[in-house]
Protein backbone atom coordinates (compact mmCIF):
# COMPACT_ATOMS: atom_id res chain seq x y z
CA UNK A 1 0.00 0.00 0.00
CA UNK A 2 2.84 2.59 0.51
CA UNK A 3 3.86 2.40 -2.62
CA UNK A 4 0.12 3.91 -4.18
CA UNK A 5 0.41 7.14 -1.67
CA UNK A 6 0.67 10.43 -3.17
CA UNK A 7 2.10 13.55 -1.08
CA UNK A 8 -0.01 16.74 -1.16
CA UNK A 9 0.97 19.45 -3.06
CA UNK A 10 2.52 22.54 -1.20
CA UNK A 11 0.53 25.48 -3.13
CA UNK A 12 -1.42 26.18 -0.21
CA UNK A 13 0.78 27.15 2.45
CA UNK A 14 2.67 29.82 0.28
CA UNK A 15 -0.70 31.18 0.02
CA UNK A 16 -1.89 31.66 3.73
CA UNK A 17 1.50 33.26 4.73
CA UNK A 18 0.59 36.00 2.47
CA UNK A 19 -3.00 36.65 3.82
CA UNK A 20 -1.49 36.13 7.58
CA UNK A 21 0.62 39.06 6.99
CA UNK A 22 -1.71 41.25 5.54
CA UNK A 23 -3.86 40.77 8.47
CA UNK A 24 -1.06 41.43 10.72
CA UNK A 25 -0.45 44.58 8.65
CA UNK A 26 -4.02 45.75 8.80
CA UNK A 27 -4.09 45.38 12.27
CA UNK A 28 -1.32 47.58 12.85
CA UNK A 29 -2.25 50.01 11.13
CA UNK A 30 -5.70 49.92 12.76
CA UNK A 31 -4.17 50.41 16.38
CA UNK A 32 -1.99 52.74 15.11
CA UNK A 33 -5.39 55.01 14.16
CA UNK A 34 -7.22 54.59 17.00
CA UNK A 35 -4.48 55.45 19.31
CA UNK A 36 -3.98 58.64 16.97
CA UNK A 37 -7.73 59.43 17.43
CA UNK A 38 -7.41 58.31 21.39
CA UNK A 39 -4.90 61.10 21.74
CA UNK A 40 -6.31 63.44 19.74
CA UNK A 41 -9.62 63.02 21.82
CA UNK A 42 -7.60 63.19 24.88
CA UNK A 43 -6.54 66.50 23.40
CA UNK A 44 -10.20 67.90 22.66
CA UNK A 45 -11.74 66.72 26.23
CA UNK A 46 -8.32 68.42 27.81
CA UNK A 47 -9.59 71.75 26.10
CA UNK A 48 -13.34 71.02 26.48
CA UNK A 49 -12.38 70.50 30.29
CA UNK A 50 -10.68 74.06 30.07
CA UNK A 51 -13.57 76.00 28.56
CA UNK A 52 -16.14 74.52 30.53
CA UNK A 53 -13.87 75.52 33.97
CA UNK A 54 -13.50 79.07 32.24
CA UNK A 55 -17.35 79.49 31.65
CA UNK A 56 -18.51 78.36 35.18
CA UNK A 57 -16.00 80.47 36.75
CA UNK A 58 -17.57 83.37 34.49
CA UNK A 59 -21.18 82.27 35.46
CA UNK A 60 -20.04 82.13 39.53
CA UNK A 61 -18.91 85.97 39.28
CA UNK A 62 -22.11 86.28 37.34
CA UNK A 63 -24.10 84.24 40.00
CA UNK A 64 -22.08 86.61 42.38
CA UNK A 65 -22.48 89.83 41.03
CA UNK A 66 -26.56 88.98 39.95
CA UNK A 67 -27.15 88.07 43.60
CA UNK A 68 -25.50 91.22 45.07
CA UNK A 69 -27.50 93.53 42.92
CA UNK A 70 -30.96 91.75 43.72
CA UNK A 71 -29.76 92.32 47.19
CA UNK A 72 -29.63 95.75 46.95
CA UNK A 73 -32.11 96.09 44.74
CA UNK A 74 -34.69 94.45 47.50
CA UNK A 75 -33.22 96.55 50.39
CA UNK A 76 -34.05 99.35 48.07
CA UNK A 77 -37.37 98.46 47.53
CA UNK A 78 -37.74 97.50 51.19
CA UNK A 79 -36.70 101.17 52.26
CA UNK A 80 -38.78 102.83 49.75
CA UNK A 81 -41.90 100.24 50.98
CA UNK A 82 -41.10 102.02 54.66
CA UNK A 83 -41.21 105.71 53.51
CA UNK A 84 -44.21 104.87 51.64
CA UNK A 85 -45.97 103.60 54.65
CA UNK A 86 -44.51 106.25 56.34
CA UNK A 87 -45.85 108.92 53.96
CA UNK A 88 -49.36 107.05 53.99
CA UNK A 89 -49.52 107.24 57.74
CA UNK A 90 -48.93 110.86 57.65
CA UNK A 91 -51.25 111.50 54.74
CA UNK A 92 -54.03 109.69 56.76
CA UNK A 93 -53.45 111.70 59.71
CA UNK A 94 -53.63 114.90 57.77
CA UNK A 95 -56.76 113.44 55.79
CA UNK A 96 -58.30 112.66 58.84
CA UNK A 97 -57.90 116.02 60.39
CA UNK A 98 -58.59 117.55 57.77
CA UNK A 99 -62.34 115.14 57.28
CA UNK A 100 -63.04 116.09 60.57
CA UNK A 101 -62.77 120.04 60.36
CA UNK A 102 -64.89 119.35 57.14
CA UNK A 103 -67.61 117.66 58.75
CA UNK A 104 -67.85 119.74 61.67
CA UNK A 105 -67.86 122.68 58.76
CA UNK A 106 -71.07 120.86 57.59
CA UNK A 107 -72.70 120.15 60.93
CA UNK A 108 -72.69 123.94 61.52
CA UNK A 109 -73.94 124.66 58.19
CA UNK A 110 -76.61 122.02 58.44
CA UNK A 111 -77.63 123.72 61.90
CA UNK A 112 -77.52 126.77 60.33
CA UNK A 113 -79.98 125.77 57.53
CA UNK A 114 -82.03 123.79 60.33
CA UNK A 115 -82.56 127.22 62.29
CA UNK A 116 -83.33 129.10 59.32
CA UNK A 117 -85.68 126.74 57.71
CA UNK A 118 -87.21 126.21 61.33
CA UNK A 119 -87.76 130.04 61.68
CA UNK A 120 -88.96 130.08 58.09
CA UNK A 121 -91.91 127.57 58.88
CA UNK A 122 -92.88 129.28 62.23
CA UNK A 123 -93.10 132.22 59.92
CA UNK A 124 -95.33 130.25 56.79
CA UNK A 125 -97.14 128.61 60.15
CA UNK A 126 -98.37 132.06 61.86
CA UNK A 127 -99.27 133.62 58.39
CA UNK A 128 -101.23 129.99 56.89
CA UNK A 129 -102.73 130.72 60.56
CA UNK A 130 -103.66 134.07 60.41
CA UNK A 131 -105.03 133.56 56.93
CA UNK A 132 -106.77 130.59 58.12
CA UNK A 133 -108.61 132.23 60.79
CA UNK A 134 -109.14 135.15 58.06
CA UNK A 135 -111.19 132.58 55.89
CA UNK A 136 -112.60 131.07 58.31
CA UNK A 137 -114.30 134.34 59.67
CA UNK A 138 -115.71 134.95 56.08
CA UNK A 139 -116.73 131.78 55.75
CA UNK A 140 -118.61 131.50 58.83
CA UNK A 141 -120.36 135.00 58.09
CA UNK A 142 -120.73 133.55 54.50
CA UNK A 143 -122.27 130.28 55.76
CA UNK A 144 -124.21 132.76 58.45
CA UNK A 145 -125.59 134.98 55.29
CA UNK A 146 -126.99 131.87 53.63
CA UNK A 147 -128.27 129.76 56.79
CA UNK A 148 -129.99 132.97 57.18
CA UNK A 149 -131.41 133.18 54.15
CA UNK A 150 -132.18 129.30 53.76
CA UNK A 151 -134.30 129.28 57.35
CA UNK A 152 -135.76 132.09 55.84
CA UNK A 153 -137.02 130.39 52.29
CA UNK A 154 -137.82 127.54 54.92
CA UNK A 155 -140.08 129.57 56.85
CA UNK A 156 -141.60 131.01 53.84
CA UNK A 157 -142.53 127.69 52.23
CA UNK A 158 -143.85 125.96 55.39
CA UNK A 159 -145.68 129.02 56.07
CA UNK A 160 -147.04 128.46 51.77
CA UNK A 161 -147.05 124.92 52.86
CA UNK A 162 -149.58 125.53 55.48
CA UNK A 163 -151.94 127.74 53.63
CA UNK A 164 -151.94 124.87 51.25
CA UNK A 165 -152.63 122.29 53.39
CA UNK A 166 -155.48 124.95 55.19
CA UNK A 167 -156.64 125.14 51.51
CA UNK A 168 -156.83 121.19 51.37
CA UNK A 169 -160.69 120.62 51.61
CA UNK A 170 -162.09 117.56 53.60
CA UNK A 171 -164.72 115.91 51.60
CA UNK A 172 -167.03 113.66 52.27
CA UNK A 173 -166.59 110.13 50.16
CA UNK A 174 -169.28 107.94 48.93
CA UNK A 175 -168.81 105.69 51.39
CA UNK A 176 -170.80 105.74 54.26
CA UNK A 177 -169.07 107.99 57.44
CA UNK A 178 -165.73 108.44 55.64
CA UNK A 179 -164.47 111.52 54.05
CA UNK A 180 -161.02 112.62 53.09
CA UNK A 181 -158.80 115.22 52.16
CA UNK A 182 -159.23 116.61 48.49
CA UNK A 183 -156.45 118.18 46.27
CA UNK A 184 -158.19 120.12 43.56
CA UNK A 185 -154.69 120.91 41.64
CA UNK A 186 -151.33 120.80 41.20
CA UNK A 187 -150.03 123.04 44.67
CA UNK A 188 -152.71 121.76 46.46
CA UNK A 189 -151.54 117.47 45.15
CA UNK A 190 -147.47 118.26 45.91
CA UNK A 191 -149.15 119.64 49.60
CA UNK A 192 -151.08 115.80 49.87
CA UNK A 193 -147.71 114.05 48.67
CA UNK A 194 -145.87 116.11 51.60
CA UNK A 195 -148.07 114.88 54.34
CA UNK A 196 -146.75 111.08 53.36
CA UNK A 197 -149.94 109.80 55.08
CA UNK A 198 -150.72 107.71 51.75
CA UNK A 199 -149.16 106.99 48.09
CA UNK A 200 -150.47 108.96 45.40
CA UNK A 201 -150.60 108.13 41.88
CA UNK A 202 -151.28 110.53 39.22
CA UNK A 203 -153.00 109.72 36.19
CA UNK A 204 -153.85 111.48 32.80
CA UNK A 205 -156.61 108.88 30.62
CA UNK A 206 -158.15 108.78 27.37
CA UNK A 207 -161.05 106.94 26.57
CA UNK A 208 -160.15 104.03 24.56
CA UNK A 209 -161.17 99.76 24.54
CA UNK A 210 -158.66 98.20 27.08
CA UNK A 211 -158.64 99.33 30.44
CA UNK A 212 -155.62 101.68 31.92
CA UNK A 213 -153.18 100.46 34.92
CA UNK A 214 -153.37 103.10 37.34
CA UNK A 215 -150.96 101.53 40.60
CA UNK A 216 -152.61 98.07 40.96
CA UNK A 217 -156.37 99.29 39.94
CA UNK A 218 -157.05 99.55 36.08
CA UNK A 219 -159.80 102.28 34.95
CA UNK A 220 -161.59 102.53 31.62
CA UNK A 221 -164.04 105.23 30.48
CA UNK A 222 -167.19 104.97 29.83
CA UNK A 223 -168.45 108.66 29.34
CA UNK A 224 -167.17 112.03 29.97
CA UNK A 225 -169.77 114.76 30.11
CA UNK A 226 -166.76 118.02 29.37
CA UNK A 227 -170.10 120.92 29.66
CA UNK A 228 -170.91 119.69 32.99
CA UNK A 229 -167.73 118.25 34.43
CA UNK A 230 -169.09 114.67 35.07
CA UNK A 231 -167.43 111.41 33.95
CA UNK A 232 -168.11 107.74 33.92
CA UNK A 233 -165.75 105.28 35.17
CA UNK A 234 -165.48 101.74 35.51
CA UNK A 235 -163.03 100.48 38.26
CA UNK A 236 -161.29 97.15 38.36
CA UNK A 237 -159.72 95.66 41.50
CA UNK A 238 -159.45 92.74 43.04
CA UNK A 239 -160.63 90.57 39.92
CA UNK A 240 -164.05 92.89 39.88
CA UNK A 241 -165.61 95.71 38.01
CA UNK A 242 -167.38 97.82 39.41
CA UNK A 243 -168.75 100.95 37.18
CA UNK A 244 -168.78 104.66 38.78
CA UNK A 245 -171.40 106.59 37.27
CA UNK A 246 -171.73 110.42 36.53
CA UNK A 247 -169.36 111.65 38.72
CA UNK A 248 -168.55 114.80 39.38
CA UNK A 249 -164.54 116.47 39.66
CA UNK A 250 -163.18 116.58 42.61
CA UNK A 251 -165.65 114.00 44.32
CA UNK A 252 -163.64 111.60 46.19
CA UNK A 253 -164.19 108.07 44.04
CA UNK A 254 -163.58 105.57 47.41
CA UNK A 255 -164.00 101.43 47.66
CA UNK A 256 -162.39 98.76 49.77
CA UNK A 257 -159.64 96.40 48.20
CA UNK A 258 -158.64 93.37 50.08
CA UNK A 259 -155.40 93.64 50.94
CA UNK A 260 -155.94 97.47 52.96
CA UNK A 261 -158.13 98.19 55.87
CA UNK A 262 -158.22 101.55 54.52
CA UNK A 263 -160.12 103.01 51.09
CA UNK A 264 -158.59 103.26 48.21
CA UNK A 265 -159.42 106.62 46.32
CA UNK A 266 -159.68 108.22 43.03
CA UNK A 267 -160.20 111.96 42.93
CA UNK A 268 -160.30 113.22 38.76
CA UNK A 269 -159.80 117.29 38.83
CA UNK A 270 -160.46 117.97 35.16
CA UNK A 271 -162.41 116.04 32.41
CA UNK A 272 -161.77 116.99 28.70
CA UNK A 273 -163.24 115.63 25.68
CA UNK A 274 -162.56 111.89 25.98
CA UNK A 275 -159.90 112.53 28.75
CA UNK A 276 -160.18 112.42 32.56
CA UNK A 277 -157.23 113.82 34.73
CA UNK A 278 -156.91 113.10 38.26
CA UNK A 279 -155.20 110.83 40.89
CA UNK A 280 -155.49 107.64 42.85
CA UNK A 281 -154.90 107.61 46.43
CA UNK A 282 -154.20 104.40 48.55
CA UNK A 283 -153.31 103.74 52.19
CA UNK A 284 -149.35 103.17 52.92
CA UNK A 285 -149.80 100.07 55.43
CA UNK A 286 -151.00 97.06 53.50
CA UNK A 287 -153.01 95.19 55.42
CA UNK A 288 -155.54 91.98 54.64
CA UNK A 289 -159.25 93.02 56.36
CA UNK A 290 -160.77 90.83 58.55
Amino acid sequence: MSDNYAAPPSGGSDIKVPILIGAVVALLAANIYLYTQLDRLRGDFGEFRKTMNSEVESLKESSTVSSQTARRSLTSLKDELEAARRQANMAAGQARIEAQKHAEELAKRVASEQARQTAQVKTELTEAVSNAEKNAATKVAEVSTEVGAVRTEVASTKSELEKTMSDLKRVRGDLDGTSSLVATNGKELDALKQLGERNIFEFNITKAKEARRIGDVALLIKKVDQKRNKFTIEVMADDKKVEKKDRNINEPIQFYVSKARQPYEIVVNEVRKDQIIGYLSTPKVQTTRN
